[in-house]
């Protein structure tokens, strides 16, 4: 096949992160580490919003999809950027999300585009006119429920689920017919009456439990799994409403894509206290483990932990921590952490690493098949003063029982202030899987919210805050090329091949820009 919709990172069903695997790794090979240097500017989308841009464009057959925020969706030219239709959704004012008004992209099935609105929408397009095909009112915003995510289409599906566990939500995943717009299935991840893990909850705390899902997961066609990776429970940072393990909160959950139904879960966090949402990118990888093939997740955790389980039973294989961290002494046989005394949120003050925003967060990782290495974007020392007061339910408004403290949001009300070891820093850190060391780190002065990408001819490119795009030796971390673009990197870059030229794509500040090598 020669199409360009064959030949772009992003694949012809429209995935996210490059596969169902969520590996974002690309085949394409012009750009290498021998010529990388030559990198130059080719084109610049200047998105019409302030809104934060945290898009990952799609590229099929020659067309660009992205959202501007908060949810217009564009179909551009990938060779010269010139648009081709512009469908512009205005949102309820009243929508609220906890952290901005953003969206993480589209999903792609033949001839349609789907996007999902932080009023709880989802749409369908008309690839070729931008024409509205259907609109579905996924959940009621006025109860402070939001949708995100870049939609998952598995099959005849799209699949998205309900961010706003900052306000009290219920939350759920739920699939549609990608040519109708019916409900087919859906599975709430705070369990009611009667149904498995409901026992996790005392009372009636359930109803308020929180379990958003904010970051697109992964599907194995061989099992017939989709893995998606669930939010904090609700309160946040108090955990005395919620006695119990508070499943499926912290939880990667893994679904029947045809039915909806559990197959299993895995609690990286029980009873968070923390706001540590496991909303990381479940990554796929076939690999030994053990001396035996093995079908694997790898997981970088926002509790500072990397893990690796059987993504066909949810098993417990390997836990190490990839930065710092003092809230858990290691793992029982089942892999339930051991929590260490004195950590949680107290009304005075507990000192904690890594801090409420991580150890990572949401930016997406990558696998290199060609390395074997796992990498991702970690803030390294990073630690936050977790307190904890009393909060009564109101619905629509914030559902927070804390106010943690960080050296990072001190440093942010003085700007000028220099950034220390004491304060934390980013970095990519190169992870071996199979012992869960890291091998490599590429340190940055301040922390980052940038995704990965990896390459057939071991490139890594990344972001960071600082404002630069940056090529990295995938091998050994080595800089190879890098750009200042003039704002901050809070989105994962990706690769096509349009007119047999690979481009690679980045949304940094306010802007999409798109890099070429020079002619």
């Amino acid at each position: 096949m020669t199409s360009a919709r064959f030949l772009v990172f992003a694949l012809a069903c429209g995935l996210p992160s490059g596969s169902y695997k969520s590996q974002r790794y690309s085949l394409l090979a012009q750009i290498t580490s021998g010529n990388v240097r030559d990198l130059e500017l080719k084109w610049v989308f200047q998105s019409q919003s302030l809104d934060k841009f945290e898009a990952t464009p799609l590229v099929a057959d020659g067309v660009m999809y992205l959202t501007q925020p908060p949810n217009d969706v564009v179909a551009l030219d990938a060779r010269t950027g010139r648009p081709f239709w512009i469908y512009e959704y205005r949102p309820s004012p009243r929508a609220a999300t906890c952290c901005g008004r953003v969206n993480r992209g589209v999903g792609l099935l033949d001839d349609r585009v789907f996007l999902s609105t932080i009023d709880a929408h989802l749409l369908a397009l008309d690839a070729r006119t931008g024409r509205l095909l259907w609109n579905v009112e996924v959940a009621d915003f006025q109860k402070g429920y939001s949708l995100t995510h870049a939609p998952l289409v598995v099959k005849d599906k799209v699949i998205v689920g309900t961010a706003g566990g900052e306000f009290g939500i219920r939350g759920f995943l739920v699939a549609y017919d990608a040519k109708t717009g019916k409900e087919a299935w859906r599975f709430y991840t705070i369990p009611g009456p009667g149904e498995p893990g409901h026992e996790t909850w005392s009372g009636d705390a359930w109803k308020q439990g929180g379990g958003s899902i904010w970051v697109t997961g992964s599907y194995d066609p061989d099992t017939n799994l989709t893995y998606w990776g669930v939010g904090n429970p609700g309160p946040d940072w108090n955990g005395d409403p919620r006695p119990g393990d508070n499943l499926y909160s912290d939880c990667v959950i893994a679904l029947d894509a045809d039915t909806g139904k559990l197959q299993w879960h895995y609690q990286f966090t029980p009873h968070d206290e923390w706001d540590w949402d496991a909303v990381q990118v479940p990554v796929l990888v076939d690999a030994e483990w053990g001396g035996r093939p093995r079908k694997l997740m790898l997981w970088g955790n926002r509790n500072a932990f990397f893990y690796v389980l059987d993504r066909t039973t949810g098993k417990f294989l390997s836990g190490k921590p990839f930065a710092k961290q003092t809230w858990a002494a290691g793992f029982d046989e089942s892999g339930r952490p051991i929590k260490v005394p004195g950590t949680a949120p107290s009304s005075e003050g507990s000192l904690v690493f890594p801090g409420v925003q991580g150890a990572t967060n949401w930016y997406s990782p990558s696998y290199s098949p060609r390395t074997g290495l796992f990498y991702l974007s970690t803030w390294q020392g990073y630690s936050s003063v977790f307190r904890k007061f009393a909060v009564e339910y109101e619905p629509g408004k914030r559902y927070m029982g804390g106010a943690p403290k960080s050296v990072i949001s001190a440093l942010r009300r003085e700007p000028f202030k220099s950034w220390g070891e004491e304060s934390g820093y980013g970095a990519v850190r190169a992870i071996d899987p199979q012992t869960g060391e890291w091998k490599w780190q590429f340190k940055m002065d301040d922390v980052t919210d940038g995704g990965i990408l990896t390459t057939a001819t071991d490139l890594l490119f990344t972001g960071g805050r600082e404002g630069y795009f940056y090529a990295l030796d995938a091998r050994d971390g080595r800089l190879l090329w890098k750009k200042y673009l003039g704002g901050q990197v809070a989105a994962g870059p990706m690769t096509y091949q349009v007119d047999g030229k690979q481009h690679v794509a980045i949304a940094v500040g306010h802007s999409l820009f798109v890099f070429g090598l020079r002619e």
